[in-house]
């Protein structure tokens, strides 16, 4: 199933495809590393409904309340500009994580329904990965190290300029490991409509110079994303990404797109 219907070749495009290109050459003289576990993009209503399990677990360990409102698929999981990653036990099948990311390829990011993204984001290809869930077991920080490179090789073939992620309250922490730096570094967490007005920081990453702020600062975690090749994470092939198409100083007043359809189960 593709992501996006298809569009006429632009300059966004024909970028991803050398990244892409660039990354399957790379691969191919890296060391090979198995996981216990497969990163994919959920593409049935049965994959869905594991993710939807594995999320709803995992919020309602730490915000109960606003967890209610996830035991069901939402509509955001249908729609055509959204993917949702799915981690699944090897041994078993379980669901060991998940995420959901969406562009604002076509329309504004779920953030900006709270906030105005200031100037240097503005008309910038932009990803939000939210609704991260992760098992408590042993492998559970694995699952979410995949999951993040999974966003990365994302971004990659969608020629995404910047990956914008918000973060309560401890786990603001994991982003700032990860180098995410603060969109508001003079402001305090800030209530988000799309994650049931819990204070969040709002922070972002450049992808464009990821590997290069990871060498320079001897990052543990640079050689699982770029020294080593993992088969086992999977997003599917590349689609052509298409042009950014809405102005970026409007946070209201967009239009929803047409639902996706997923395939049987």
């Amino acid at each position: 199933m593709s992501l996006f219907d298809p569009v006429a070749t632009t300059p966004a495009s024909a970028a991803a495809r050398t990244e892409r290109k660039k990354r399957e050459a790379r691969a191919a003289g890296l060391s090979v590393e198995r996981l216990p576990f497969t990163v994919r993009r959920v593409e049935t209503e049965s994959d869905l409904l594991k993710a939807v399990r594995i999320r709803h677990a995992a919020y309602a360990r730490h915000v109960p309340e606003f967890a209610r409102s996830l035991a069901e698929p939402e509509a955001a999981d249908y729609e055509s500009d959204t993917i949702v990653l799915l981690a699944e036990s090897k041994l078993d099948g379980s669901a060991l994580g998940s995420t959901r990311i969406r562009t604002n390829l076509y329309r504004p990011l779920g953030v900006e329904e709270s906030i105005v993204l200031p100037d240097w984001l503005q008309g910038r290809r932009l990803v939000e990965a939210t609704r991260l869930g992760i098992d408590e077991g042993r492998v559970g920080r694995m699952v979410k190290v995949a999951l993040i490179k999974a966003c990365f090789m994302y971004c990659e073939d969608n020629a995404i300029d910047y990956s914008v992620a918000t973060g309560r309250p401890p786990v603001d922490r994991q982003y700032e490991q990860l180098l995410f730096t603060d969109v508001f570094p003079e402001q305090g967490p800030v209530p988000l409509r799309h994650v049931g007005n819990i204070p969040h920081r709002v922070m972002a990453f450049e992808i464009a110079t990821f590997e290069q702020r990871y060498v320079k600062a001897r990052h543990p975690l640079l050689n699982f994303f770029f020294g080593t090749h993992h088969p086992d994470i999977d997003i599917g092939p590349a689609a052509p990404p298409p042009a950014l198409v809405l102005p970026r100083t409007k946070v209201e007043g967009y239009s929803p797109l047409l639902s996706r359809e997923f395939a049987a189960a």
